[in-house]
């Protein structure tokens, strides 16, 4: 086997140094994001002038790649600057109730109850105070039937983005933001279509035909299985149930209901395969026409069409896959090799610039993981394959393809699953095996088929088949869910634990002969190490009363509401059940005490109470201001929930008080809802 300084060695001499630098800018992103504070602008301009002079240096003494590498971090961490400053918004800081006017720009998703919707251009009637925000995401009823350019009316009520739920969680304002949208509401009365959009216009065209493809399945097929079939055409889960979701989740299959890789390579592939068979089939068009090349367009205008339907550049799985297949189909064009680690380091590059914000999400990532990992897998050196004859041999190859194909995306995307959903799918590679022959062979050639049938009004039986097949893929799913019951939790995960997989998908991505397993082998025990998170002791709500607890016998809530969005994600996230009633509280009507071995906290709703609990217990939680004559060790008061948002709270016996985390670790950031 080649030594590590060979698989180093040819790395550098083959300029495999190109596949680092979107890492390199995922991890100039990451730095940015979790600065404490907001850069100024001219230090970050002052840093490029310094960098340039760095490389101008670098040429001369042949150290070109380790400043392009710097260069590259250094990108990275301007972007999200200056895409701040071209599409940044301001955010709506106190809810916001009257009459509007608005330009419908986005319909997000529909079903025959509601809508969800962003909207522009909001301009007041009447005593109505305006508001400072370019857009906003409404939910608003089903009818009036709405379009892309309609201006619409009605009583809104505006609400602040909320921010995480936990530290670390998901950052609603951060994406908002540089989505430019500021606030989220809803209509509550008098909504009317007040001006029909009109003239030519592509993308209220291409919606159109979105939502007219989604009722011509609802019209053929009934609950989950027309929700997964709308989701697979058209990229809309809105209809999804969770319980479907769960479901596929634990089975390994959730990635088969959103739109990526797989669909657009089976729609593409096959469009490709297709228009070449055929072409090659004529003897006078294939021996005088560039038969490939003219498939390998087709393929193109294939995945963009889809790409389309799958809700254009917003959908990010898509959109990478897309550009992987132009490069892949370019290479086709150009006569050279198209599946390499170099092609996705541009399609990497291409959406950091286009949507740095994405980079936080987990479709990028578990996108990014899976094809790297399978790009790099199948890169491998290993002997060559001999011939098979037989259709029993060809078919087990292809069973051992599916089952490592899963395998790997599985165990590349592994990592970020655990962080962003807490939970792993042990058995995915059974369910996938059980399953993908049926999404290859019946539900996306249907799906495709089916479409092209609706101008025509005959595509019924086309519908129907597909949906037997999502029958069986759903039901493939539930059987391997029942298998799974009981495997699918996993520890908690730090922010450092993606940083280490990131880093070790780098190298992987880099070396290229078997030492590139030496990265994730690496990974393991740094993130055992430095990665794992702790469940807290204490967590406290900001816009609801809830307060949690542990106690003896589990998680309850001292006060607050069970089943509250904000006690349903942390149960969720946790995988602990969080009841309401704790054997370690007692309340009265001006507070809370809960006492457990370790600690004693009070959550005080009246000032009469201040007096009697600050000097008997560790913590004081309260929503009104605590007087300075409160003596107690370490309070949380309305004024650190504004600014700081949930709190997590875990014991420290050895300093004897509690450490504590914020969502919000501070609000000078741009995308920040500031409190006044």
């Amino acid at each position: 086997m080649a030594s590590l300084h060979d698989g180093l060695s040819t790395a550098i001499a083959t300029r495999r140094l190109f596949v680092l630098l979107p890492f390199a800018m995922i991890f100039g992103l990451a730095a940015y994001a979790q600065l404490p504070f907001e850069p100024l602008p001219q230090a970050l301009i002052g840093v490029a002038l310094v960098l340039g002079v760095a490389v101008a240096m670098a040429w001369r003494f042949r150290a070109l790649p380790v400043v392009a590498l710097l260069g590259a971090f250094w990108a990275g961490f301007c972007l999200l600057p200056i895409h701040s400053a071209l599409f940044g918004t301001q955010m709506l800081a106190f809810p916001a109730y009257g009459e509007f006017e608005a330009r419908v720009d986005e319909i997000i998703s529909a079903n025959a109850e509601e809508r969800r919707i962003v909207v522009s251009n909001l301009v007041p009637i009447g005593a109505t105070r305006p508001v400072a925000i370019t857009k906003a995401r409404l939910l608003v009823p089903a009818e009036p039937a709405l379009e892309l350019g309609d201006t619409i009316s009605g009583r809104f009520r505006l609400a602040p983005v909320p921010g995480p739920v936990l530290p670390g969680g998901y950052d609603g304002q951060f994406h908002s933001y540089f989505s430019g949208i500021g606030a989220y509401g809803s209509v509550i009365g008098d909504f009317t279509l007040v001006t029909p959009a009109s003239g030519f216009d592509a993308s209220r065209m291409i919606e159109s035909l979105r939502f007219s493809i989604g009722a011509r399945i609802d019209a053929v097929l009934d609950g989950d299985t027309a929700a997964i079939g709308r989701a697979m055409v058209m990229g809309d889960q809105s209809a999804l149930s969770d319980e479907t979701r769960d479901i596929l989740a634990e089975s390994g299959l959730a990635h088969i209901y959103s739109i990526s890789g797989l669909h657009l390579s089976i729609v593409a592939g096959g469009v490709f395969w297709l228009l070449r068979l055929g072409l090659a089939s004529v003897p006078a068009l294939g021996t005088r026409l560039p038969v490939k090349k003219l498939a390998a367009i087709g393929g193109l205008v294939a995945a963009a069409g889809y790409l389309m339907l799958a809700g254009g550049p917003a959908n990010v799985p898509a959109l990478r896959s897309t550009i992987m297949l132009a490069l892949i189909f370019g290479a086709v064009l150009a006569g050279r090799r198209a599946l390499t680690m170099r092609n996705v380091a541009f399609a990497a590059l291409a959406i950091i610039l286009i949507d740095p914000a994405s980079v936080f999400r987990p479709s990028f990532q578990l996108s990014f993981a899976a094809v790297v990992g399978l790009i790099g897998y199948f890169e491998l050196p290993r002997r060559p394959v001999k011939g098979q004859s037989g259709w029993l041999l060809r078919m087990g190859s292809t069973v051992w393809v599916t089952a490592m194909t899963s395998f790997i995306a599985g165990l590349a995307t592994l990592l970020f699953s655990a962080y962003h959903f807490q939970q792993t799918a042990p058995l995915g590679v059974i369910g996938n095996v059980l399953v993908l022959p049926v999404v290859s062979l019946v539900i996306m050639p249907f799906a495709v088929i089916s479409v092209l049938l609706m101008p025509f009004g005959i595509e019924g039986a086309a519908v129907s088949i597909m949906g037997w097949g999502i029958d069986r893929m759903v039901g493939g799913g539930v059987l391997v869910a029942g298998w799974s019951e009981g495997l699918t939790g996993n520890p908690l995960l730090t922010p450092v634990a993606i940083l280490i997989g990131v880093a070790a998908l780098a190298w992987f991505a880099f070396v290229g002969n078997w030492w590139r397993m030496l990265g994730p082998v690496v990974a393991l025990p740094l993130i055992l190490l430095l990665g794992l998170d702790q469940r807290p002791d204490i967590l406290v709500a900001d816009t609801t009363q809830a307060v949690a607890l542990r106690g003896a016998e589990g998680v309850g809530l001292v006060t607050g509401r069970a089943g509250s969005f904000a006690v349903e994600v942390w149960s969720q996230h946790y995988q602990e059940a969080i009841g309401e009633g704790l054997a370690e509280a007692r309340c009265d009507s001006i507070a809370c005490v809960a006492t457990t071995p370790e600690f004693s906290i009070a959550v005080i709703k009246s000032a009469a109470a201040f007096a009697e609990d600050c000097p008997t217990h560790d913590l004081v939680i309260s929503r009104i201001r605590v007087p300075a004559t409160c003596t107690v060790a370490q309070y949380i008061d309305a004024a650190a929930l504004r600014t700081g948002g949930v709190h997590w709270l875990r014991w420290d016996e050895t300093a004897g008080r509690f450490e504590i985390r914020t969502a919000v670790p501070n609000t000078t950031r741009p995308w920040r809802v500031l409190p006044r």
